[in-house]
């Protein structure tokens, strides 16, 4: 009896093209090379990346990491195929952590998941993130492309990101919060990265589909509610080594909204007091306020509402932090004060 031999195997035939992902190493380095700074000491295309904590001009460094996802806004990028800012919310999420706890982000590594490597696709999302980086001094060291078949949909992809930065040991915020800070709110550029999951369900109870007229701006309803999430840290950074009397805290408003995220860095028996009528809420949150049918509280407990960081600062130094995150592009808005007790309060209205 004779048997007829199996059609060998390829890992090709398995759905995995590794000649697409070498091709896509090599269309993204001239991305991480303009992302290149003091400290970067290897390339992509090793098994490791390695930085040089002296070279980056530390002496005594303490190291300080983060990692965070883009959450289901990715799910708007892939269904309207616009993935070009997701990059640069992958890169702020963590970015922006990074500076709250006082450190200057060094650099940041990728996990890029989908199920087919579609080269172009993959690359816009890429150079998204080495923008990210640019704007936020962080070099693009290395990062992980994984192909996995029947793992995502056709089109589907998933992003995470790792970023570690570092600080002089003994500079870590928070550090003296007191009653009578100032808080100052930095400006968003719209619902960032958090919350998307009612954005969506909104968006669907609304009857509109992505490619709609946007309703409270310019622009088509899909591309304004994928505005990238803003970049604090050279402001941030900024102060920190040249001005740090002039801060105290910083509160990343992201899932939780300004109820959740302002008390993280207060201290115990110290609260907050917030007048809603200091800064002008932006056109999206009063769409998605209207259409969802959200109270004020939903609203400031899911929502930045306008306000994407807010830094503490001693009433003496208002002017000079102002400053220096006006000089970094933020607008800025004196928000409210710090107080004895616990919790956020708030006066005025937000809608």
């Amino acid at each position: 009896m004779t048997t007829t031999p199996k059609n060998g195997l390829t890992y090709a035939d398995a759905g995995v093209d590794i000649d697409a992902g070498n091709t896509l190493v090599e269309r993204i380095k001239p991305a991480a090379k303009r992302t290149s700074r003091p400290g970067v000491m290897s390339g992509l295309g090793g098994f490791g990346a390695m930085f040089d904590l002296k070279g980056a001009g530390y002496t005594d460094p303490i190291l300080v990491g983060a990692t965070d996802g883009v959450g289901t806004k990715l799910r708007i990028a892939i269904d309207t195929g616009n993935v070009d800012g997701v990059g640069i919310d992958l890169v702020a999420m963590c970015v922006n952590d990074l500076v709250c706890q006082g450190a200057e982000p060094l650099f940041f590594l990728d996990y890029f998941a989908t199920g087919k490597l579609e080269l172009d696709q993959a690359t816009r999302i890429i150079n998204g993130i080495a923008t990210g980086c640019e704007l936020s001094g962080c070099a693009l060291i290395g990062g992980e492309t994984a192909e996995m078949p029947g793992m995502y949909p056709e089109g589907d992809f998933d992003l995470a990101g790792f970023s570690v930065g570092a600080m002089e040991r003994g500079v870590d915020l928070p550090k003296g919060v007191a009653e009578g800070d100032v808080l100052l709110g930095l400006g968003s550029n719209g619902v960032h990265s958090n919350g998307y999951s009612l954005v969506r369900k909104i968006v669907e109870r609304s009857g509109l589909a992505w490619d709609a007229a946007n309703p409270f701006g310019e622009g088509t309803l899909g591309e304004a509610l994928l505005a990238p999430t803003a970049l604090y840290v050279k402001g941030a950074v900024d102060i920190i080594r040249n001005e740090s009397a002039a801060l105290r805290a910083l509160a990343h408003i992201t899932g939780g909204g300004l109820t959740e995220n302002l008390p993280r860095v207060l201290p115990e028996g110290l609260g907050a007091a917030i007048n809603l009528d200091a800064w002008t809420i932006l056109p999206v949150f009063e769409w998605l306020a209207k259409e969802g049918g959200l109270d004020e509280a939903e609203m400031l407990k899911t929502f930045n509402c306008g306000i994407g960081m807010i830094a503490v600062v001693p009433q003496d130094q208002v002017d000079v932090a102002r400053g220096k995150f006006e000089d970094a592009g933020h607008d800025v808005f004196e928000i409210g004060k710090i107080t004895a007790g616990e919790g956020v309060t708030y006066e005025g209205t937000l809608l």
